[in-house]
């Protein structure tokens, strides 16, 4: 009888800010994942609750990185996915915020999706504490997928997709060196969409309904809910991405830009305070088409150990 194939080594990447009880759920839920993970980096945006202390109480699994400011989910992703590559030999990293808790089949799920495939991105189904599918993180189907693709993820149970979410987001760790890291100046929205869509340019990603996680955010809300002041990163960070990024090519971008504007005349449309949306529009329009994100290693110095990994990853 041959020897059972070495499972691979997967890493999972917890942004953590200020919600110490979720944290703790979801530290329990990774721990008892039916695929064993090898370690769990556990990044601290400066909470001012007892989010570290939970981290460590939860043992050798969780490598806990402290950040003295807090550098935004972006940022948190950035700085935590670069650790898990520079220490920790992932062949997988599985990355998710605090107020996701896996179900115990999760991940398995996932990896039984891309097993043996060229597959380099998974997402897991999205719900919220009800069971309700969660509108915020819905992926985005690859358009104009030819048959084989087609056929070839629906044998693993998968739908093709050209983006999906960090909340829980499986992708491959050659290809994150790659590619490098998520960009830290988005700070919060549009992060996972500008890094999905650059890992899964000219390759494939799956999105996996039988791996379900649920979403425990306080509402059930959609990305066209009012987002009152965090207006403006969505509409800098979308301008940034669509003026500066590669991970979409042109007629892409033309497409989910229009898509963009229909979403924000929705949300204006919806919001009890238009005048908190114009601002947050009229900032995020200055900076979106004046500026540029800086490089990951300017943007996150002087964090010690996670500056040292990013530069190690991310190399100028």
């Amino acid at each position: 009888m041959s020897p059972s194939p070495v499972p691979p080594r997967v890493v999972a990447v917890v942004v953590a800010y200020n919600r110490a009880e979720l944290l703790a759920e979801v530290l329990d839920a990774l721990a008892a994942q039916r695929v064993a993970l090898a370690k769990v980096v556990v990044v601290d945006n400066a909470s001012t609750d007892a989010s570290a202390e939970v981290a460590r109480a939860a043992g050798d699994l969780v490598d806990l990185v402290s950040l003295p400011r807090n550098t935004g989910g972006a940022g948190g992703f950035a700085a935590g996915m670069a650790v898990a590559i520079a220490d920790h030999e992932p062949d997988w990293l599985w990355l998710m915020d605090d107020d996701t808790v896996p179900t115990e089949g999760a991940l398995a799920e996932l990896l039984a999706a891309v097993e043996g495939t060229d597959h380099v991105v998974a997402g897991s189904r999205v719900v919220w504490h009800d069971g309700t599918e969660h509108p915020m993180n819905t992926p985005r189907e690859k358009p104009f997928v030819g048959k084989d693709e087609r056929v070839a993820a629906a044998r693993r149970g998968g739908i093709p997709i050209r983006s999906t979410s960090f909340v829980s987001m499986l992708v491959r760790a050659d290809v994150v060196r790659e590619i490098g890291l998520p960009i830290a100046d988005y700070f919060i929205w549009n992060d996972d969409f500008e890094y999905s869509t650059r890992a899964l340019r000219g390759r494939r990603g799956l999105h996996v309904p039988a791996s379900v996680v649920v979403h425990k955010t306080k509402v059930l809300g959609a990305t066209d809910a009012d987002p009152g002041p965090r207006f403006y990163y969505e509409v800098r960070n979308k301008l940034w991405m669509f003026r500066r990024s590669q991970s979409l090519g042109p007629f892409e971008k033309a497409v989910y830009g229009a898509s963009s504007v229909r979403r924000w005349i929705r949300t204006f449309v919806r919001s009890a305070d238009r005048t908190v949306l114009r601002d947050g529009w009229r900032r995020g329009y200055r900076d979106g088409t004046r500026t540029r994100p800086r490089p990951n290693a300017m943007a996150l110095e002087g964090l010690g150990r996670a500056s040292d990994a990013v530069a190690q990853v991310e190399p100028a």
